[in-house]
């Protein structure tokens, strides 16, 4: 039995890609906090329903619910913020977590591809942004960009300018909808190592950075509870990077 039944309840977070990694991460600390979490996922069901049991184990008091989405497709894209109203209420917080992150330069980047990383990356948060205004009328957005945004590398050209323009679509939001909604975003630097890849990975990229180290997990956590408890923040950009973006 959960030991938590004292924590207010907060409201219904609804997170993409919230099986793995950054999206697991925050849906366990939200949950912590006394939210009840829909833990959007698409590939990973396993992943998905091992996790929910677990915060359910945790958290009795609490309810936790998955729901699968492709988010390269618009059409699944657009009835998942409906099906979530329908199946637990409105949510209070959305995350666009779950992003597509594949190498490509400028001149090597297909249409096919520039269109993967620009549906998940930029339309699929456009349209679960779009429902949540429509459909919640108030509550909490964050877009997680990258700190790549400062820069014009590359090597990930399409999933950059996916991030840009995200950046954007924040800043937009923001000045057209508050107070009733708030919209800003969170830029991960060094947070996690990539699939196949330890921690030396990280700390070698490091090297470069002026904080010299990963960040991990916590600084993106730390700024998920700041933009919540400070509820006159709209339209801001927190650097989760160790000054990456600087250089």
């Amino acid at each position: 039995m959960g030991n938590d039944q004292h924590l207010r309840k907060q409201g219904i977070a609804l997170i993409t890609g919230a099986a793995r990694r950054i999206g697991k991460a925050m849906a366990g600390h939200l949950a912590a906090g006394g939210w009840d979490i829909a833990i959007h996922f698409n590939r990973s069901t396993d992943e998905a329903e091992t996790f929910a049991r677990q915060l359910a184990g945790h958290y009795s008091g609490q309810s936790f619910m998955i729901f699968q989405a492709d988010l390269h497709s618009a059409e699944e894209t657009e009835r998942l913020v409906p099906r979530v109203i329908e199946k637990m209420g409105k949510p209070r917080l959305l995350i666009n977590n779950a992003s597509v992150f594949d190498p490509g330069t400028l001149s090597g980047t297909s249409t096919g591809f520039f269109d993967r990383q620009m549906g998940v990356n930029l339309r699929a948060p456009f349209i679960l942004m779009r429902e949540f205004i429509n459909l919640c009328e108030e509550g909490v957005i964050i877009n997680m960009a990258d700190t790549r945004i400062t820069g014009n590398r590359q090597e990930h050209a399409a999933y950059t300018l996916s991030k840009k323009a995200l950046w954007e679509l924040t800043k937009m939001a923001a000045a057209a909808y508050g107070p009733s909604v708030r919209v800003n975003a969170i830029a991960p630097g060094l947070t996690l190592p990539p699939e196949g890849k330890g921690e030396a990975y990280l700390q070698k990229l490091s090297e470069r950075i002026p904080m010299k180290k990963p960040g991990g997990i916590r600084p993106i956590l730390n700024s998920l509870d700041y933009i919540l408890k400070n509820d006159y923040l709209t339209g801001q950009l927190f650097f989760c990077d160790g000054g990456e973006h600087l250089i």
